[in-house]
């Protein structure tokens, strides 16, 4: 499994939501409660996005899709001057001066709202609860907020998103979650393609065929007792050819990226489960308790347990 496709599986949890809002103009919706990462794309029409009431905003094109992993508020509305309507906060609605036929107020069809006027804009907007340490790590790939221009890609994911947005048939939230995934991971990549400097080291390094291998290995088995001598091994290069060209792209040494990511693995764990230290110590590859809280208690400054219980 490589890199991204680890992170994300590791870091998402199930049942992510998705809403569309279909509403002429003028609009405008603050989101108080903003969860680790949100997807917010225009299928027609044209928005803007600003995270909080004093940054500048940024406009959306039809087919344009914001990635948003800022912890603050932030507003979408049809154009920057247009003041909110609604604030939604702890899933609720609430109208804003008392305006009670604000946008999104009018149910259209599952998980649809606005008022479906000729002229309308339509929204979709997608929101992810991500877990502990490796969600960190997926949202270390991205800035506050992120936007990816249109592509034919992204705009036929789009479309088959809002299709099954609208409809209520057996297996729907599956239906919903793989496509939402889908537009994330085509999104995701079309962020990173672009050559602007900012992406964490071992993105970058995911596109050395050696250093891409060697990353992909430790990701499908952090357990397995790696040396650096066995994974230049399996990338066909020797030791010390192997170890400087890692430790280059990626900014850390072989064995160093793969205690970080143990550590990462290890945190999650017992943060998210009932598993002991030692079988945690087992299965993020430490032969024992002992071992792993040394390490552990290196890279998080406090033991396994007392983190297990600060996390609670």
């Amino acid at each position: 499994m490589d890199v991204l496709s680890d992170l994300l599986h590791r870091a998402r949890t199930r049942s992510a939501m998705v809403r569309q809002l279909v509403q002429r103009p003028p609009w405008s919706m603050t989101f108080a409660d903003v969860p680790p990462l949100t997807i917010v794309a225009t299928l027609g029409g044209r928005a803007s996005i600003r995270l909080d009431d004093d940054a500048v905003p940024l406009l959306l094109g039809a087919g344009d899709i914001a990635l948003i992993s800022a912890t603050g508020r932030y507003t979408i509305a049809d154009d920057p001057s247009t003041p909110p309507q609604v604030v939604v906060r702890g899933g609720r609605k609430y109208a804003v001066g008392g305006n009670e036929d604000a946008a999104a107020g009018r149910s259209l069809a599952p998980r649809t709202y606005g008022d479906g006027l000729p002229g309308a804009t339509t929204m979709l907007r997608g929101a992810y609860e991500l877990r502990g340490d490796v969600g960190e790590r997926l949202l270390d790939v991205l800035p506050p907020l992120a936007v990816v221009p249109a592509g034919p890609r992204t705009r036929a994911a789009l479309d088959l998103l809002t299709t099954e947005a609208a409809c209520d048939e057996p297996g729907q939230d599956a239906v919903l979650d793989r496509l939402l995934d889908l537009v994330l991971v085509l999104a995701l990549r079309a962020w990173c393609a672009r050559p602007e400097p900012g992406l964490p080291a071992w993105y970058r390094a995911l596109g050395d065929p050696a250093v891409g291998d060697a990353l992909r290995l430790l990701h499908e088995d952090p357990a397995h007792r790696w040396t650096v001598a066995a994974l230049a091994a399996k990338v066909g290069m020797s030791r010390a050819a192997f170890a400087a060209r890692f430790t280059g792209l990626v900014g850390e040494p072989p064995l160093t990226y793969l205690t970080n990511w143990r550590m990462t693995l290890g945190a999650d764990l017992l943060r998210d489960t009932e598993a002991t230290v030692a079988a945690v110590a087992r299965t993020v590859g430490y032969e024992d308790a002992f071992a792993f809280s040394v390490a552990f208690k290196r890279a998080r400054g406090v033991s396994p347990s007392i983190w297990r219980r600060g996390t609670r």
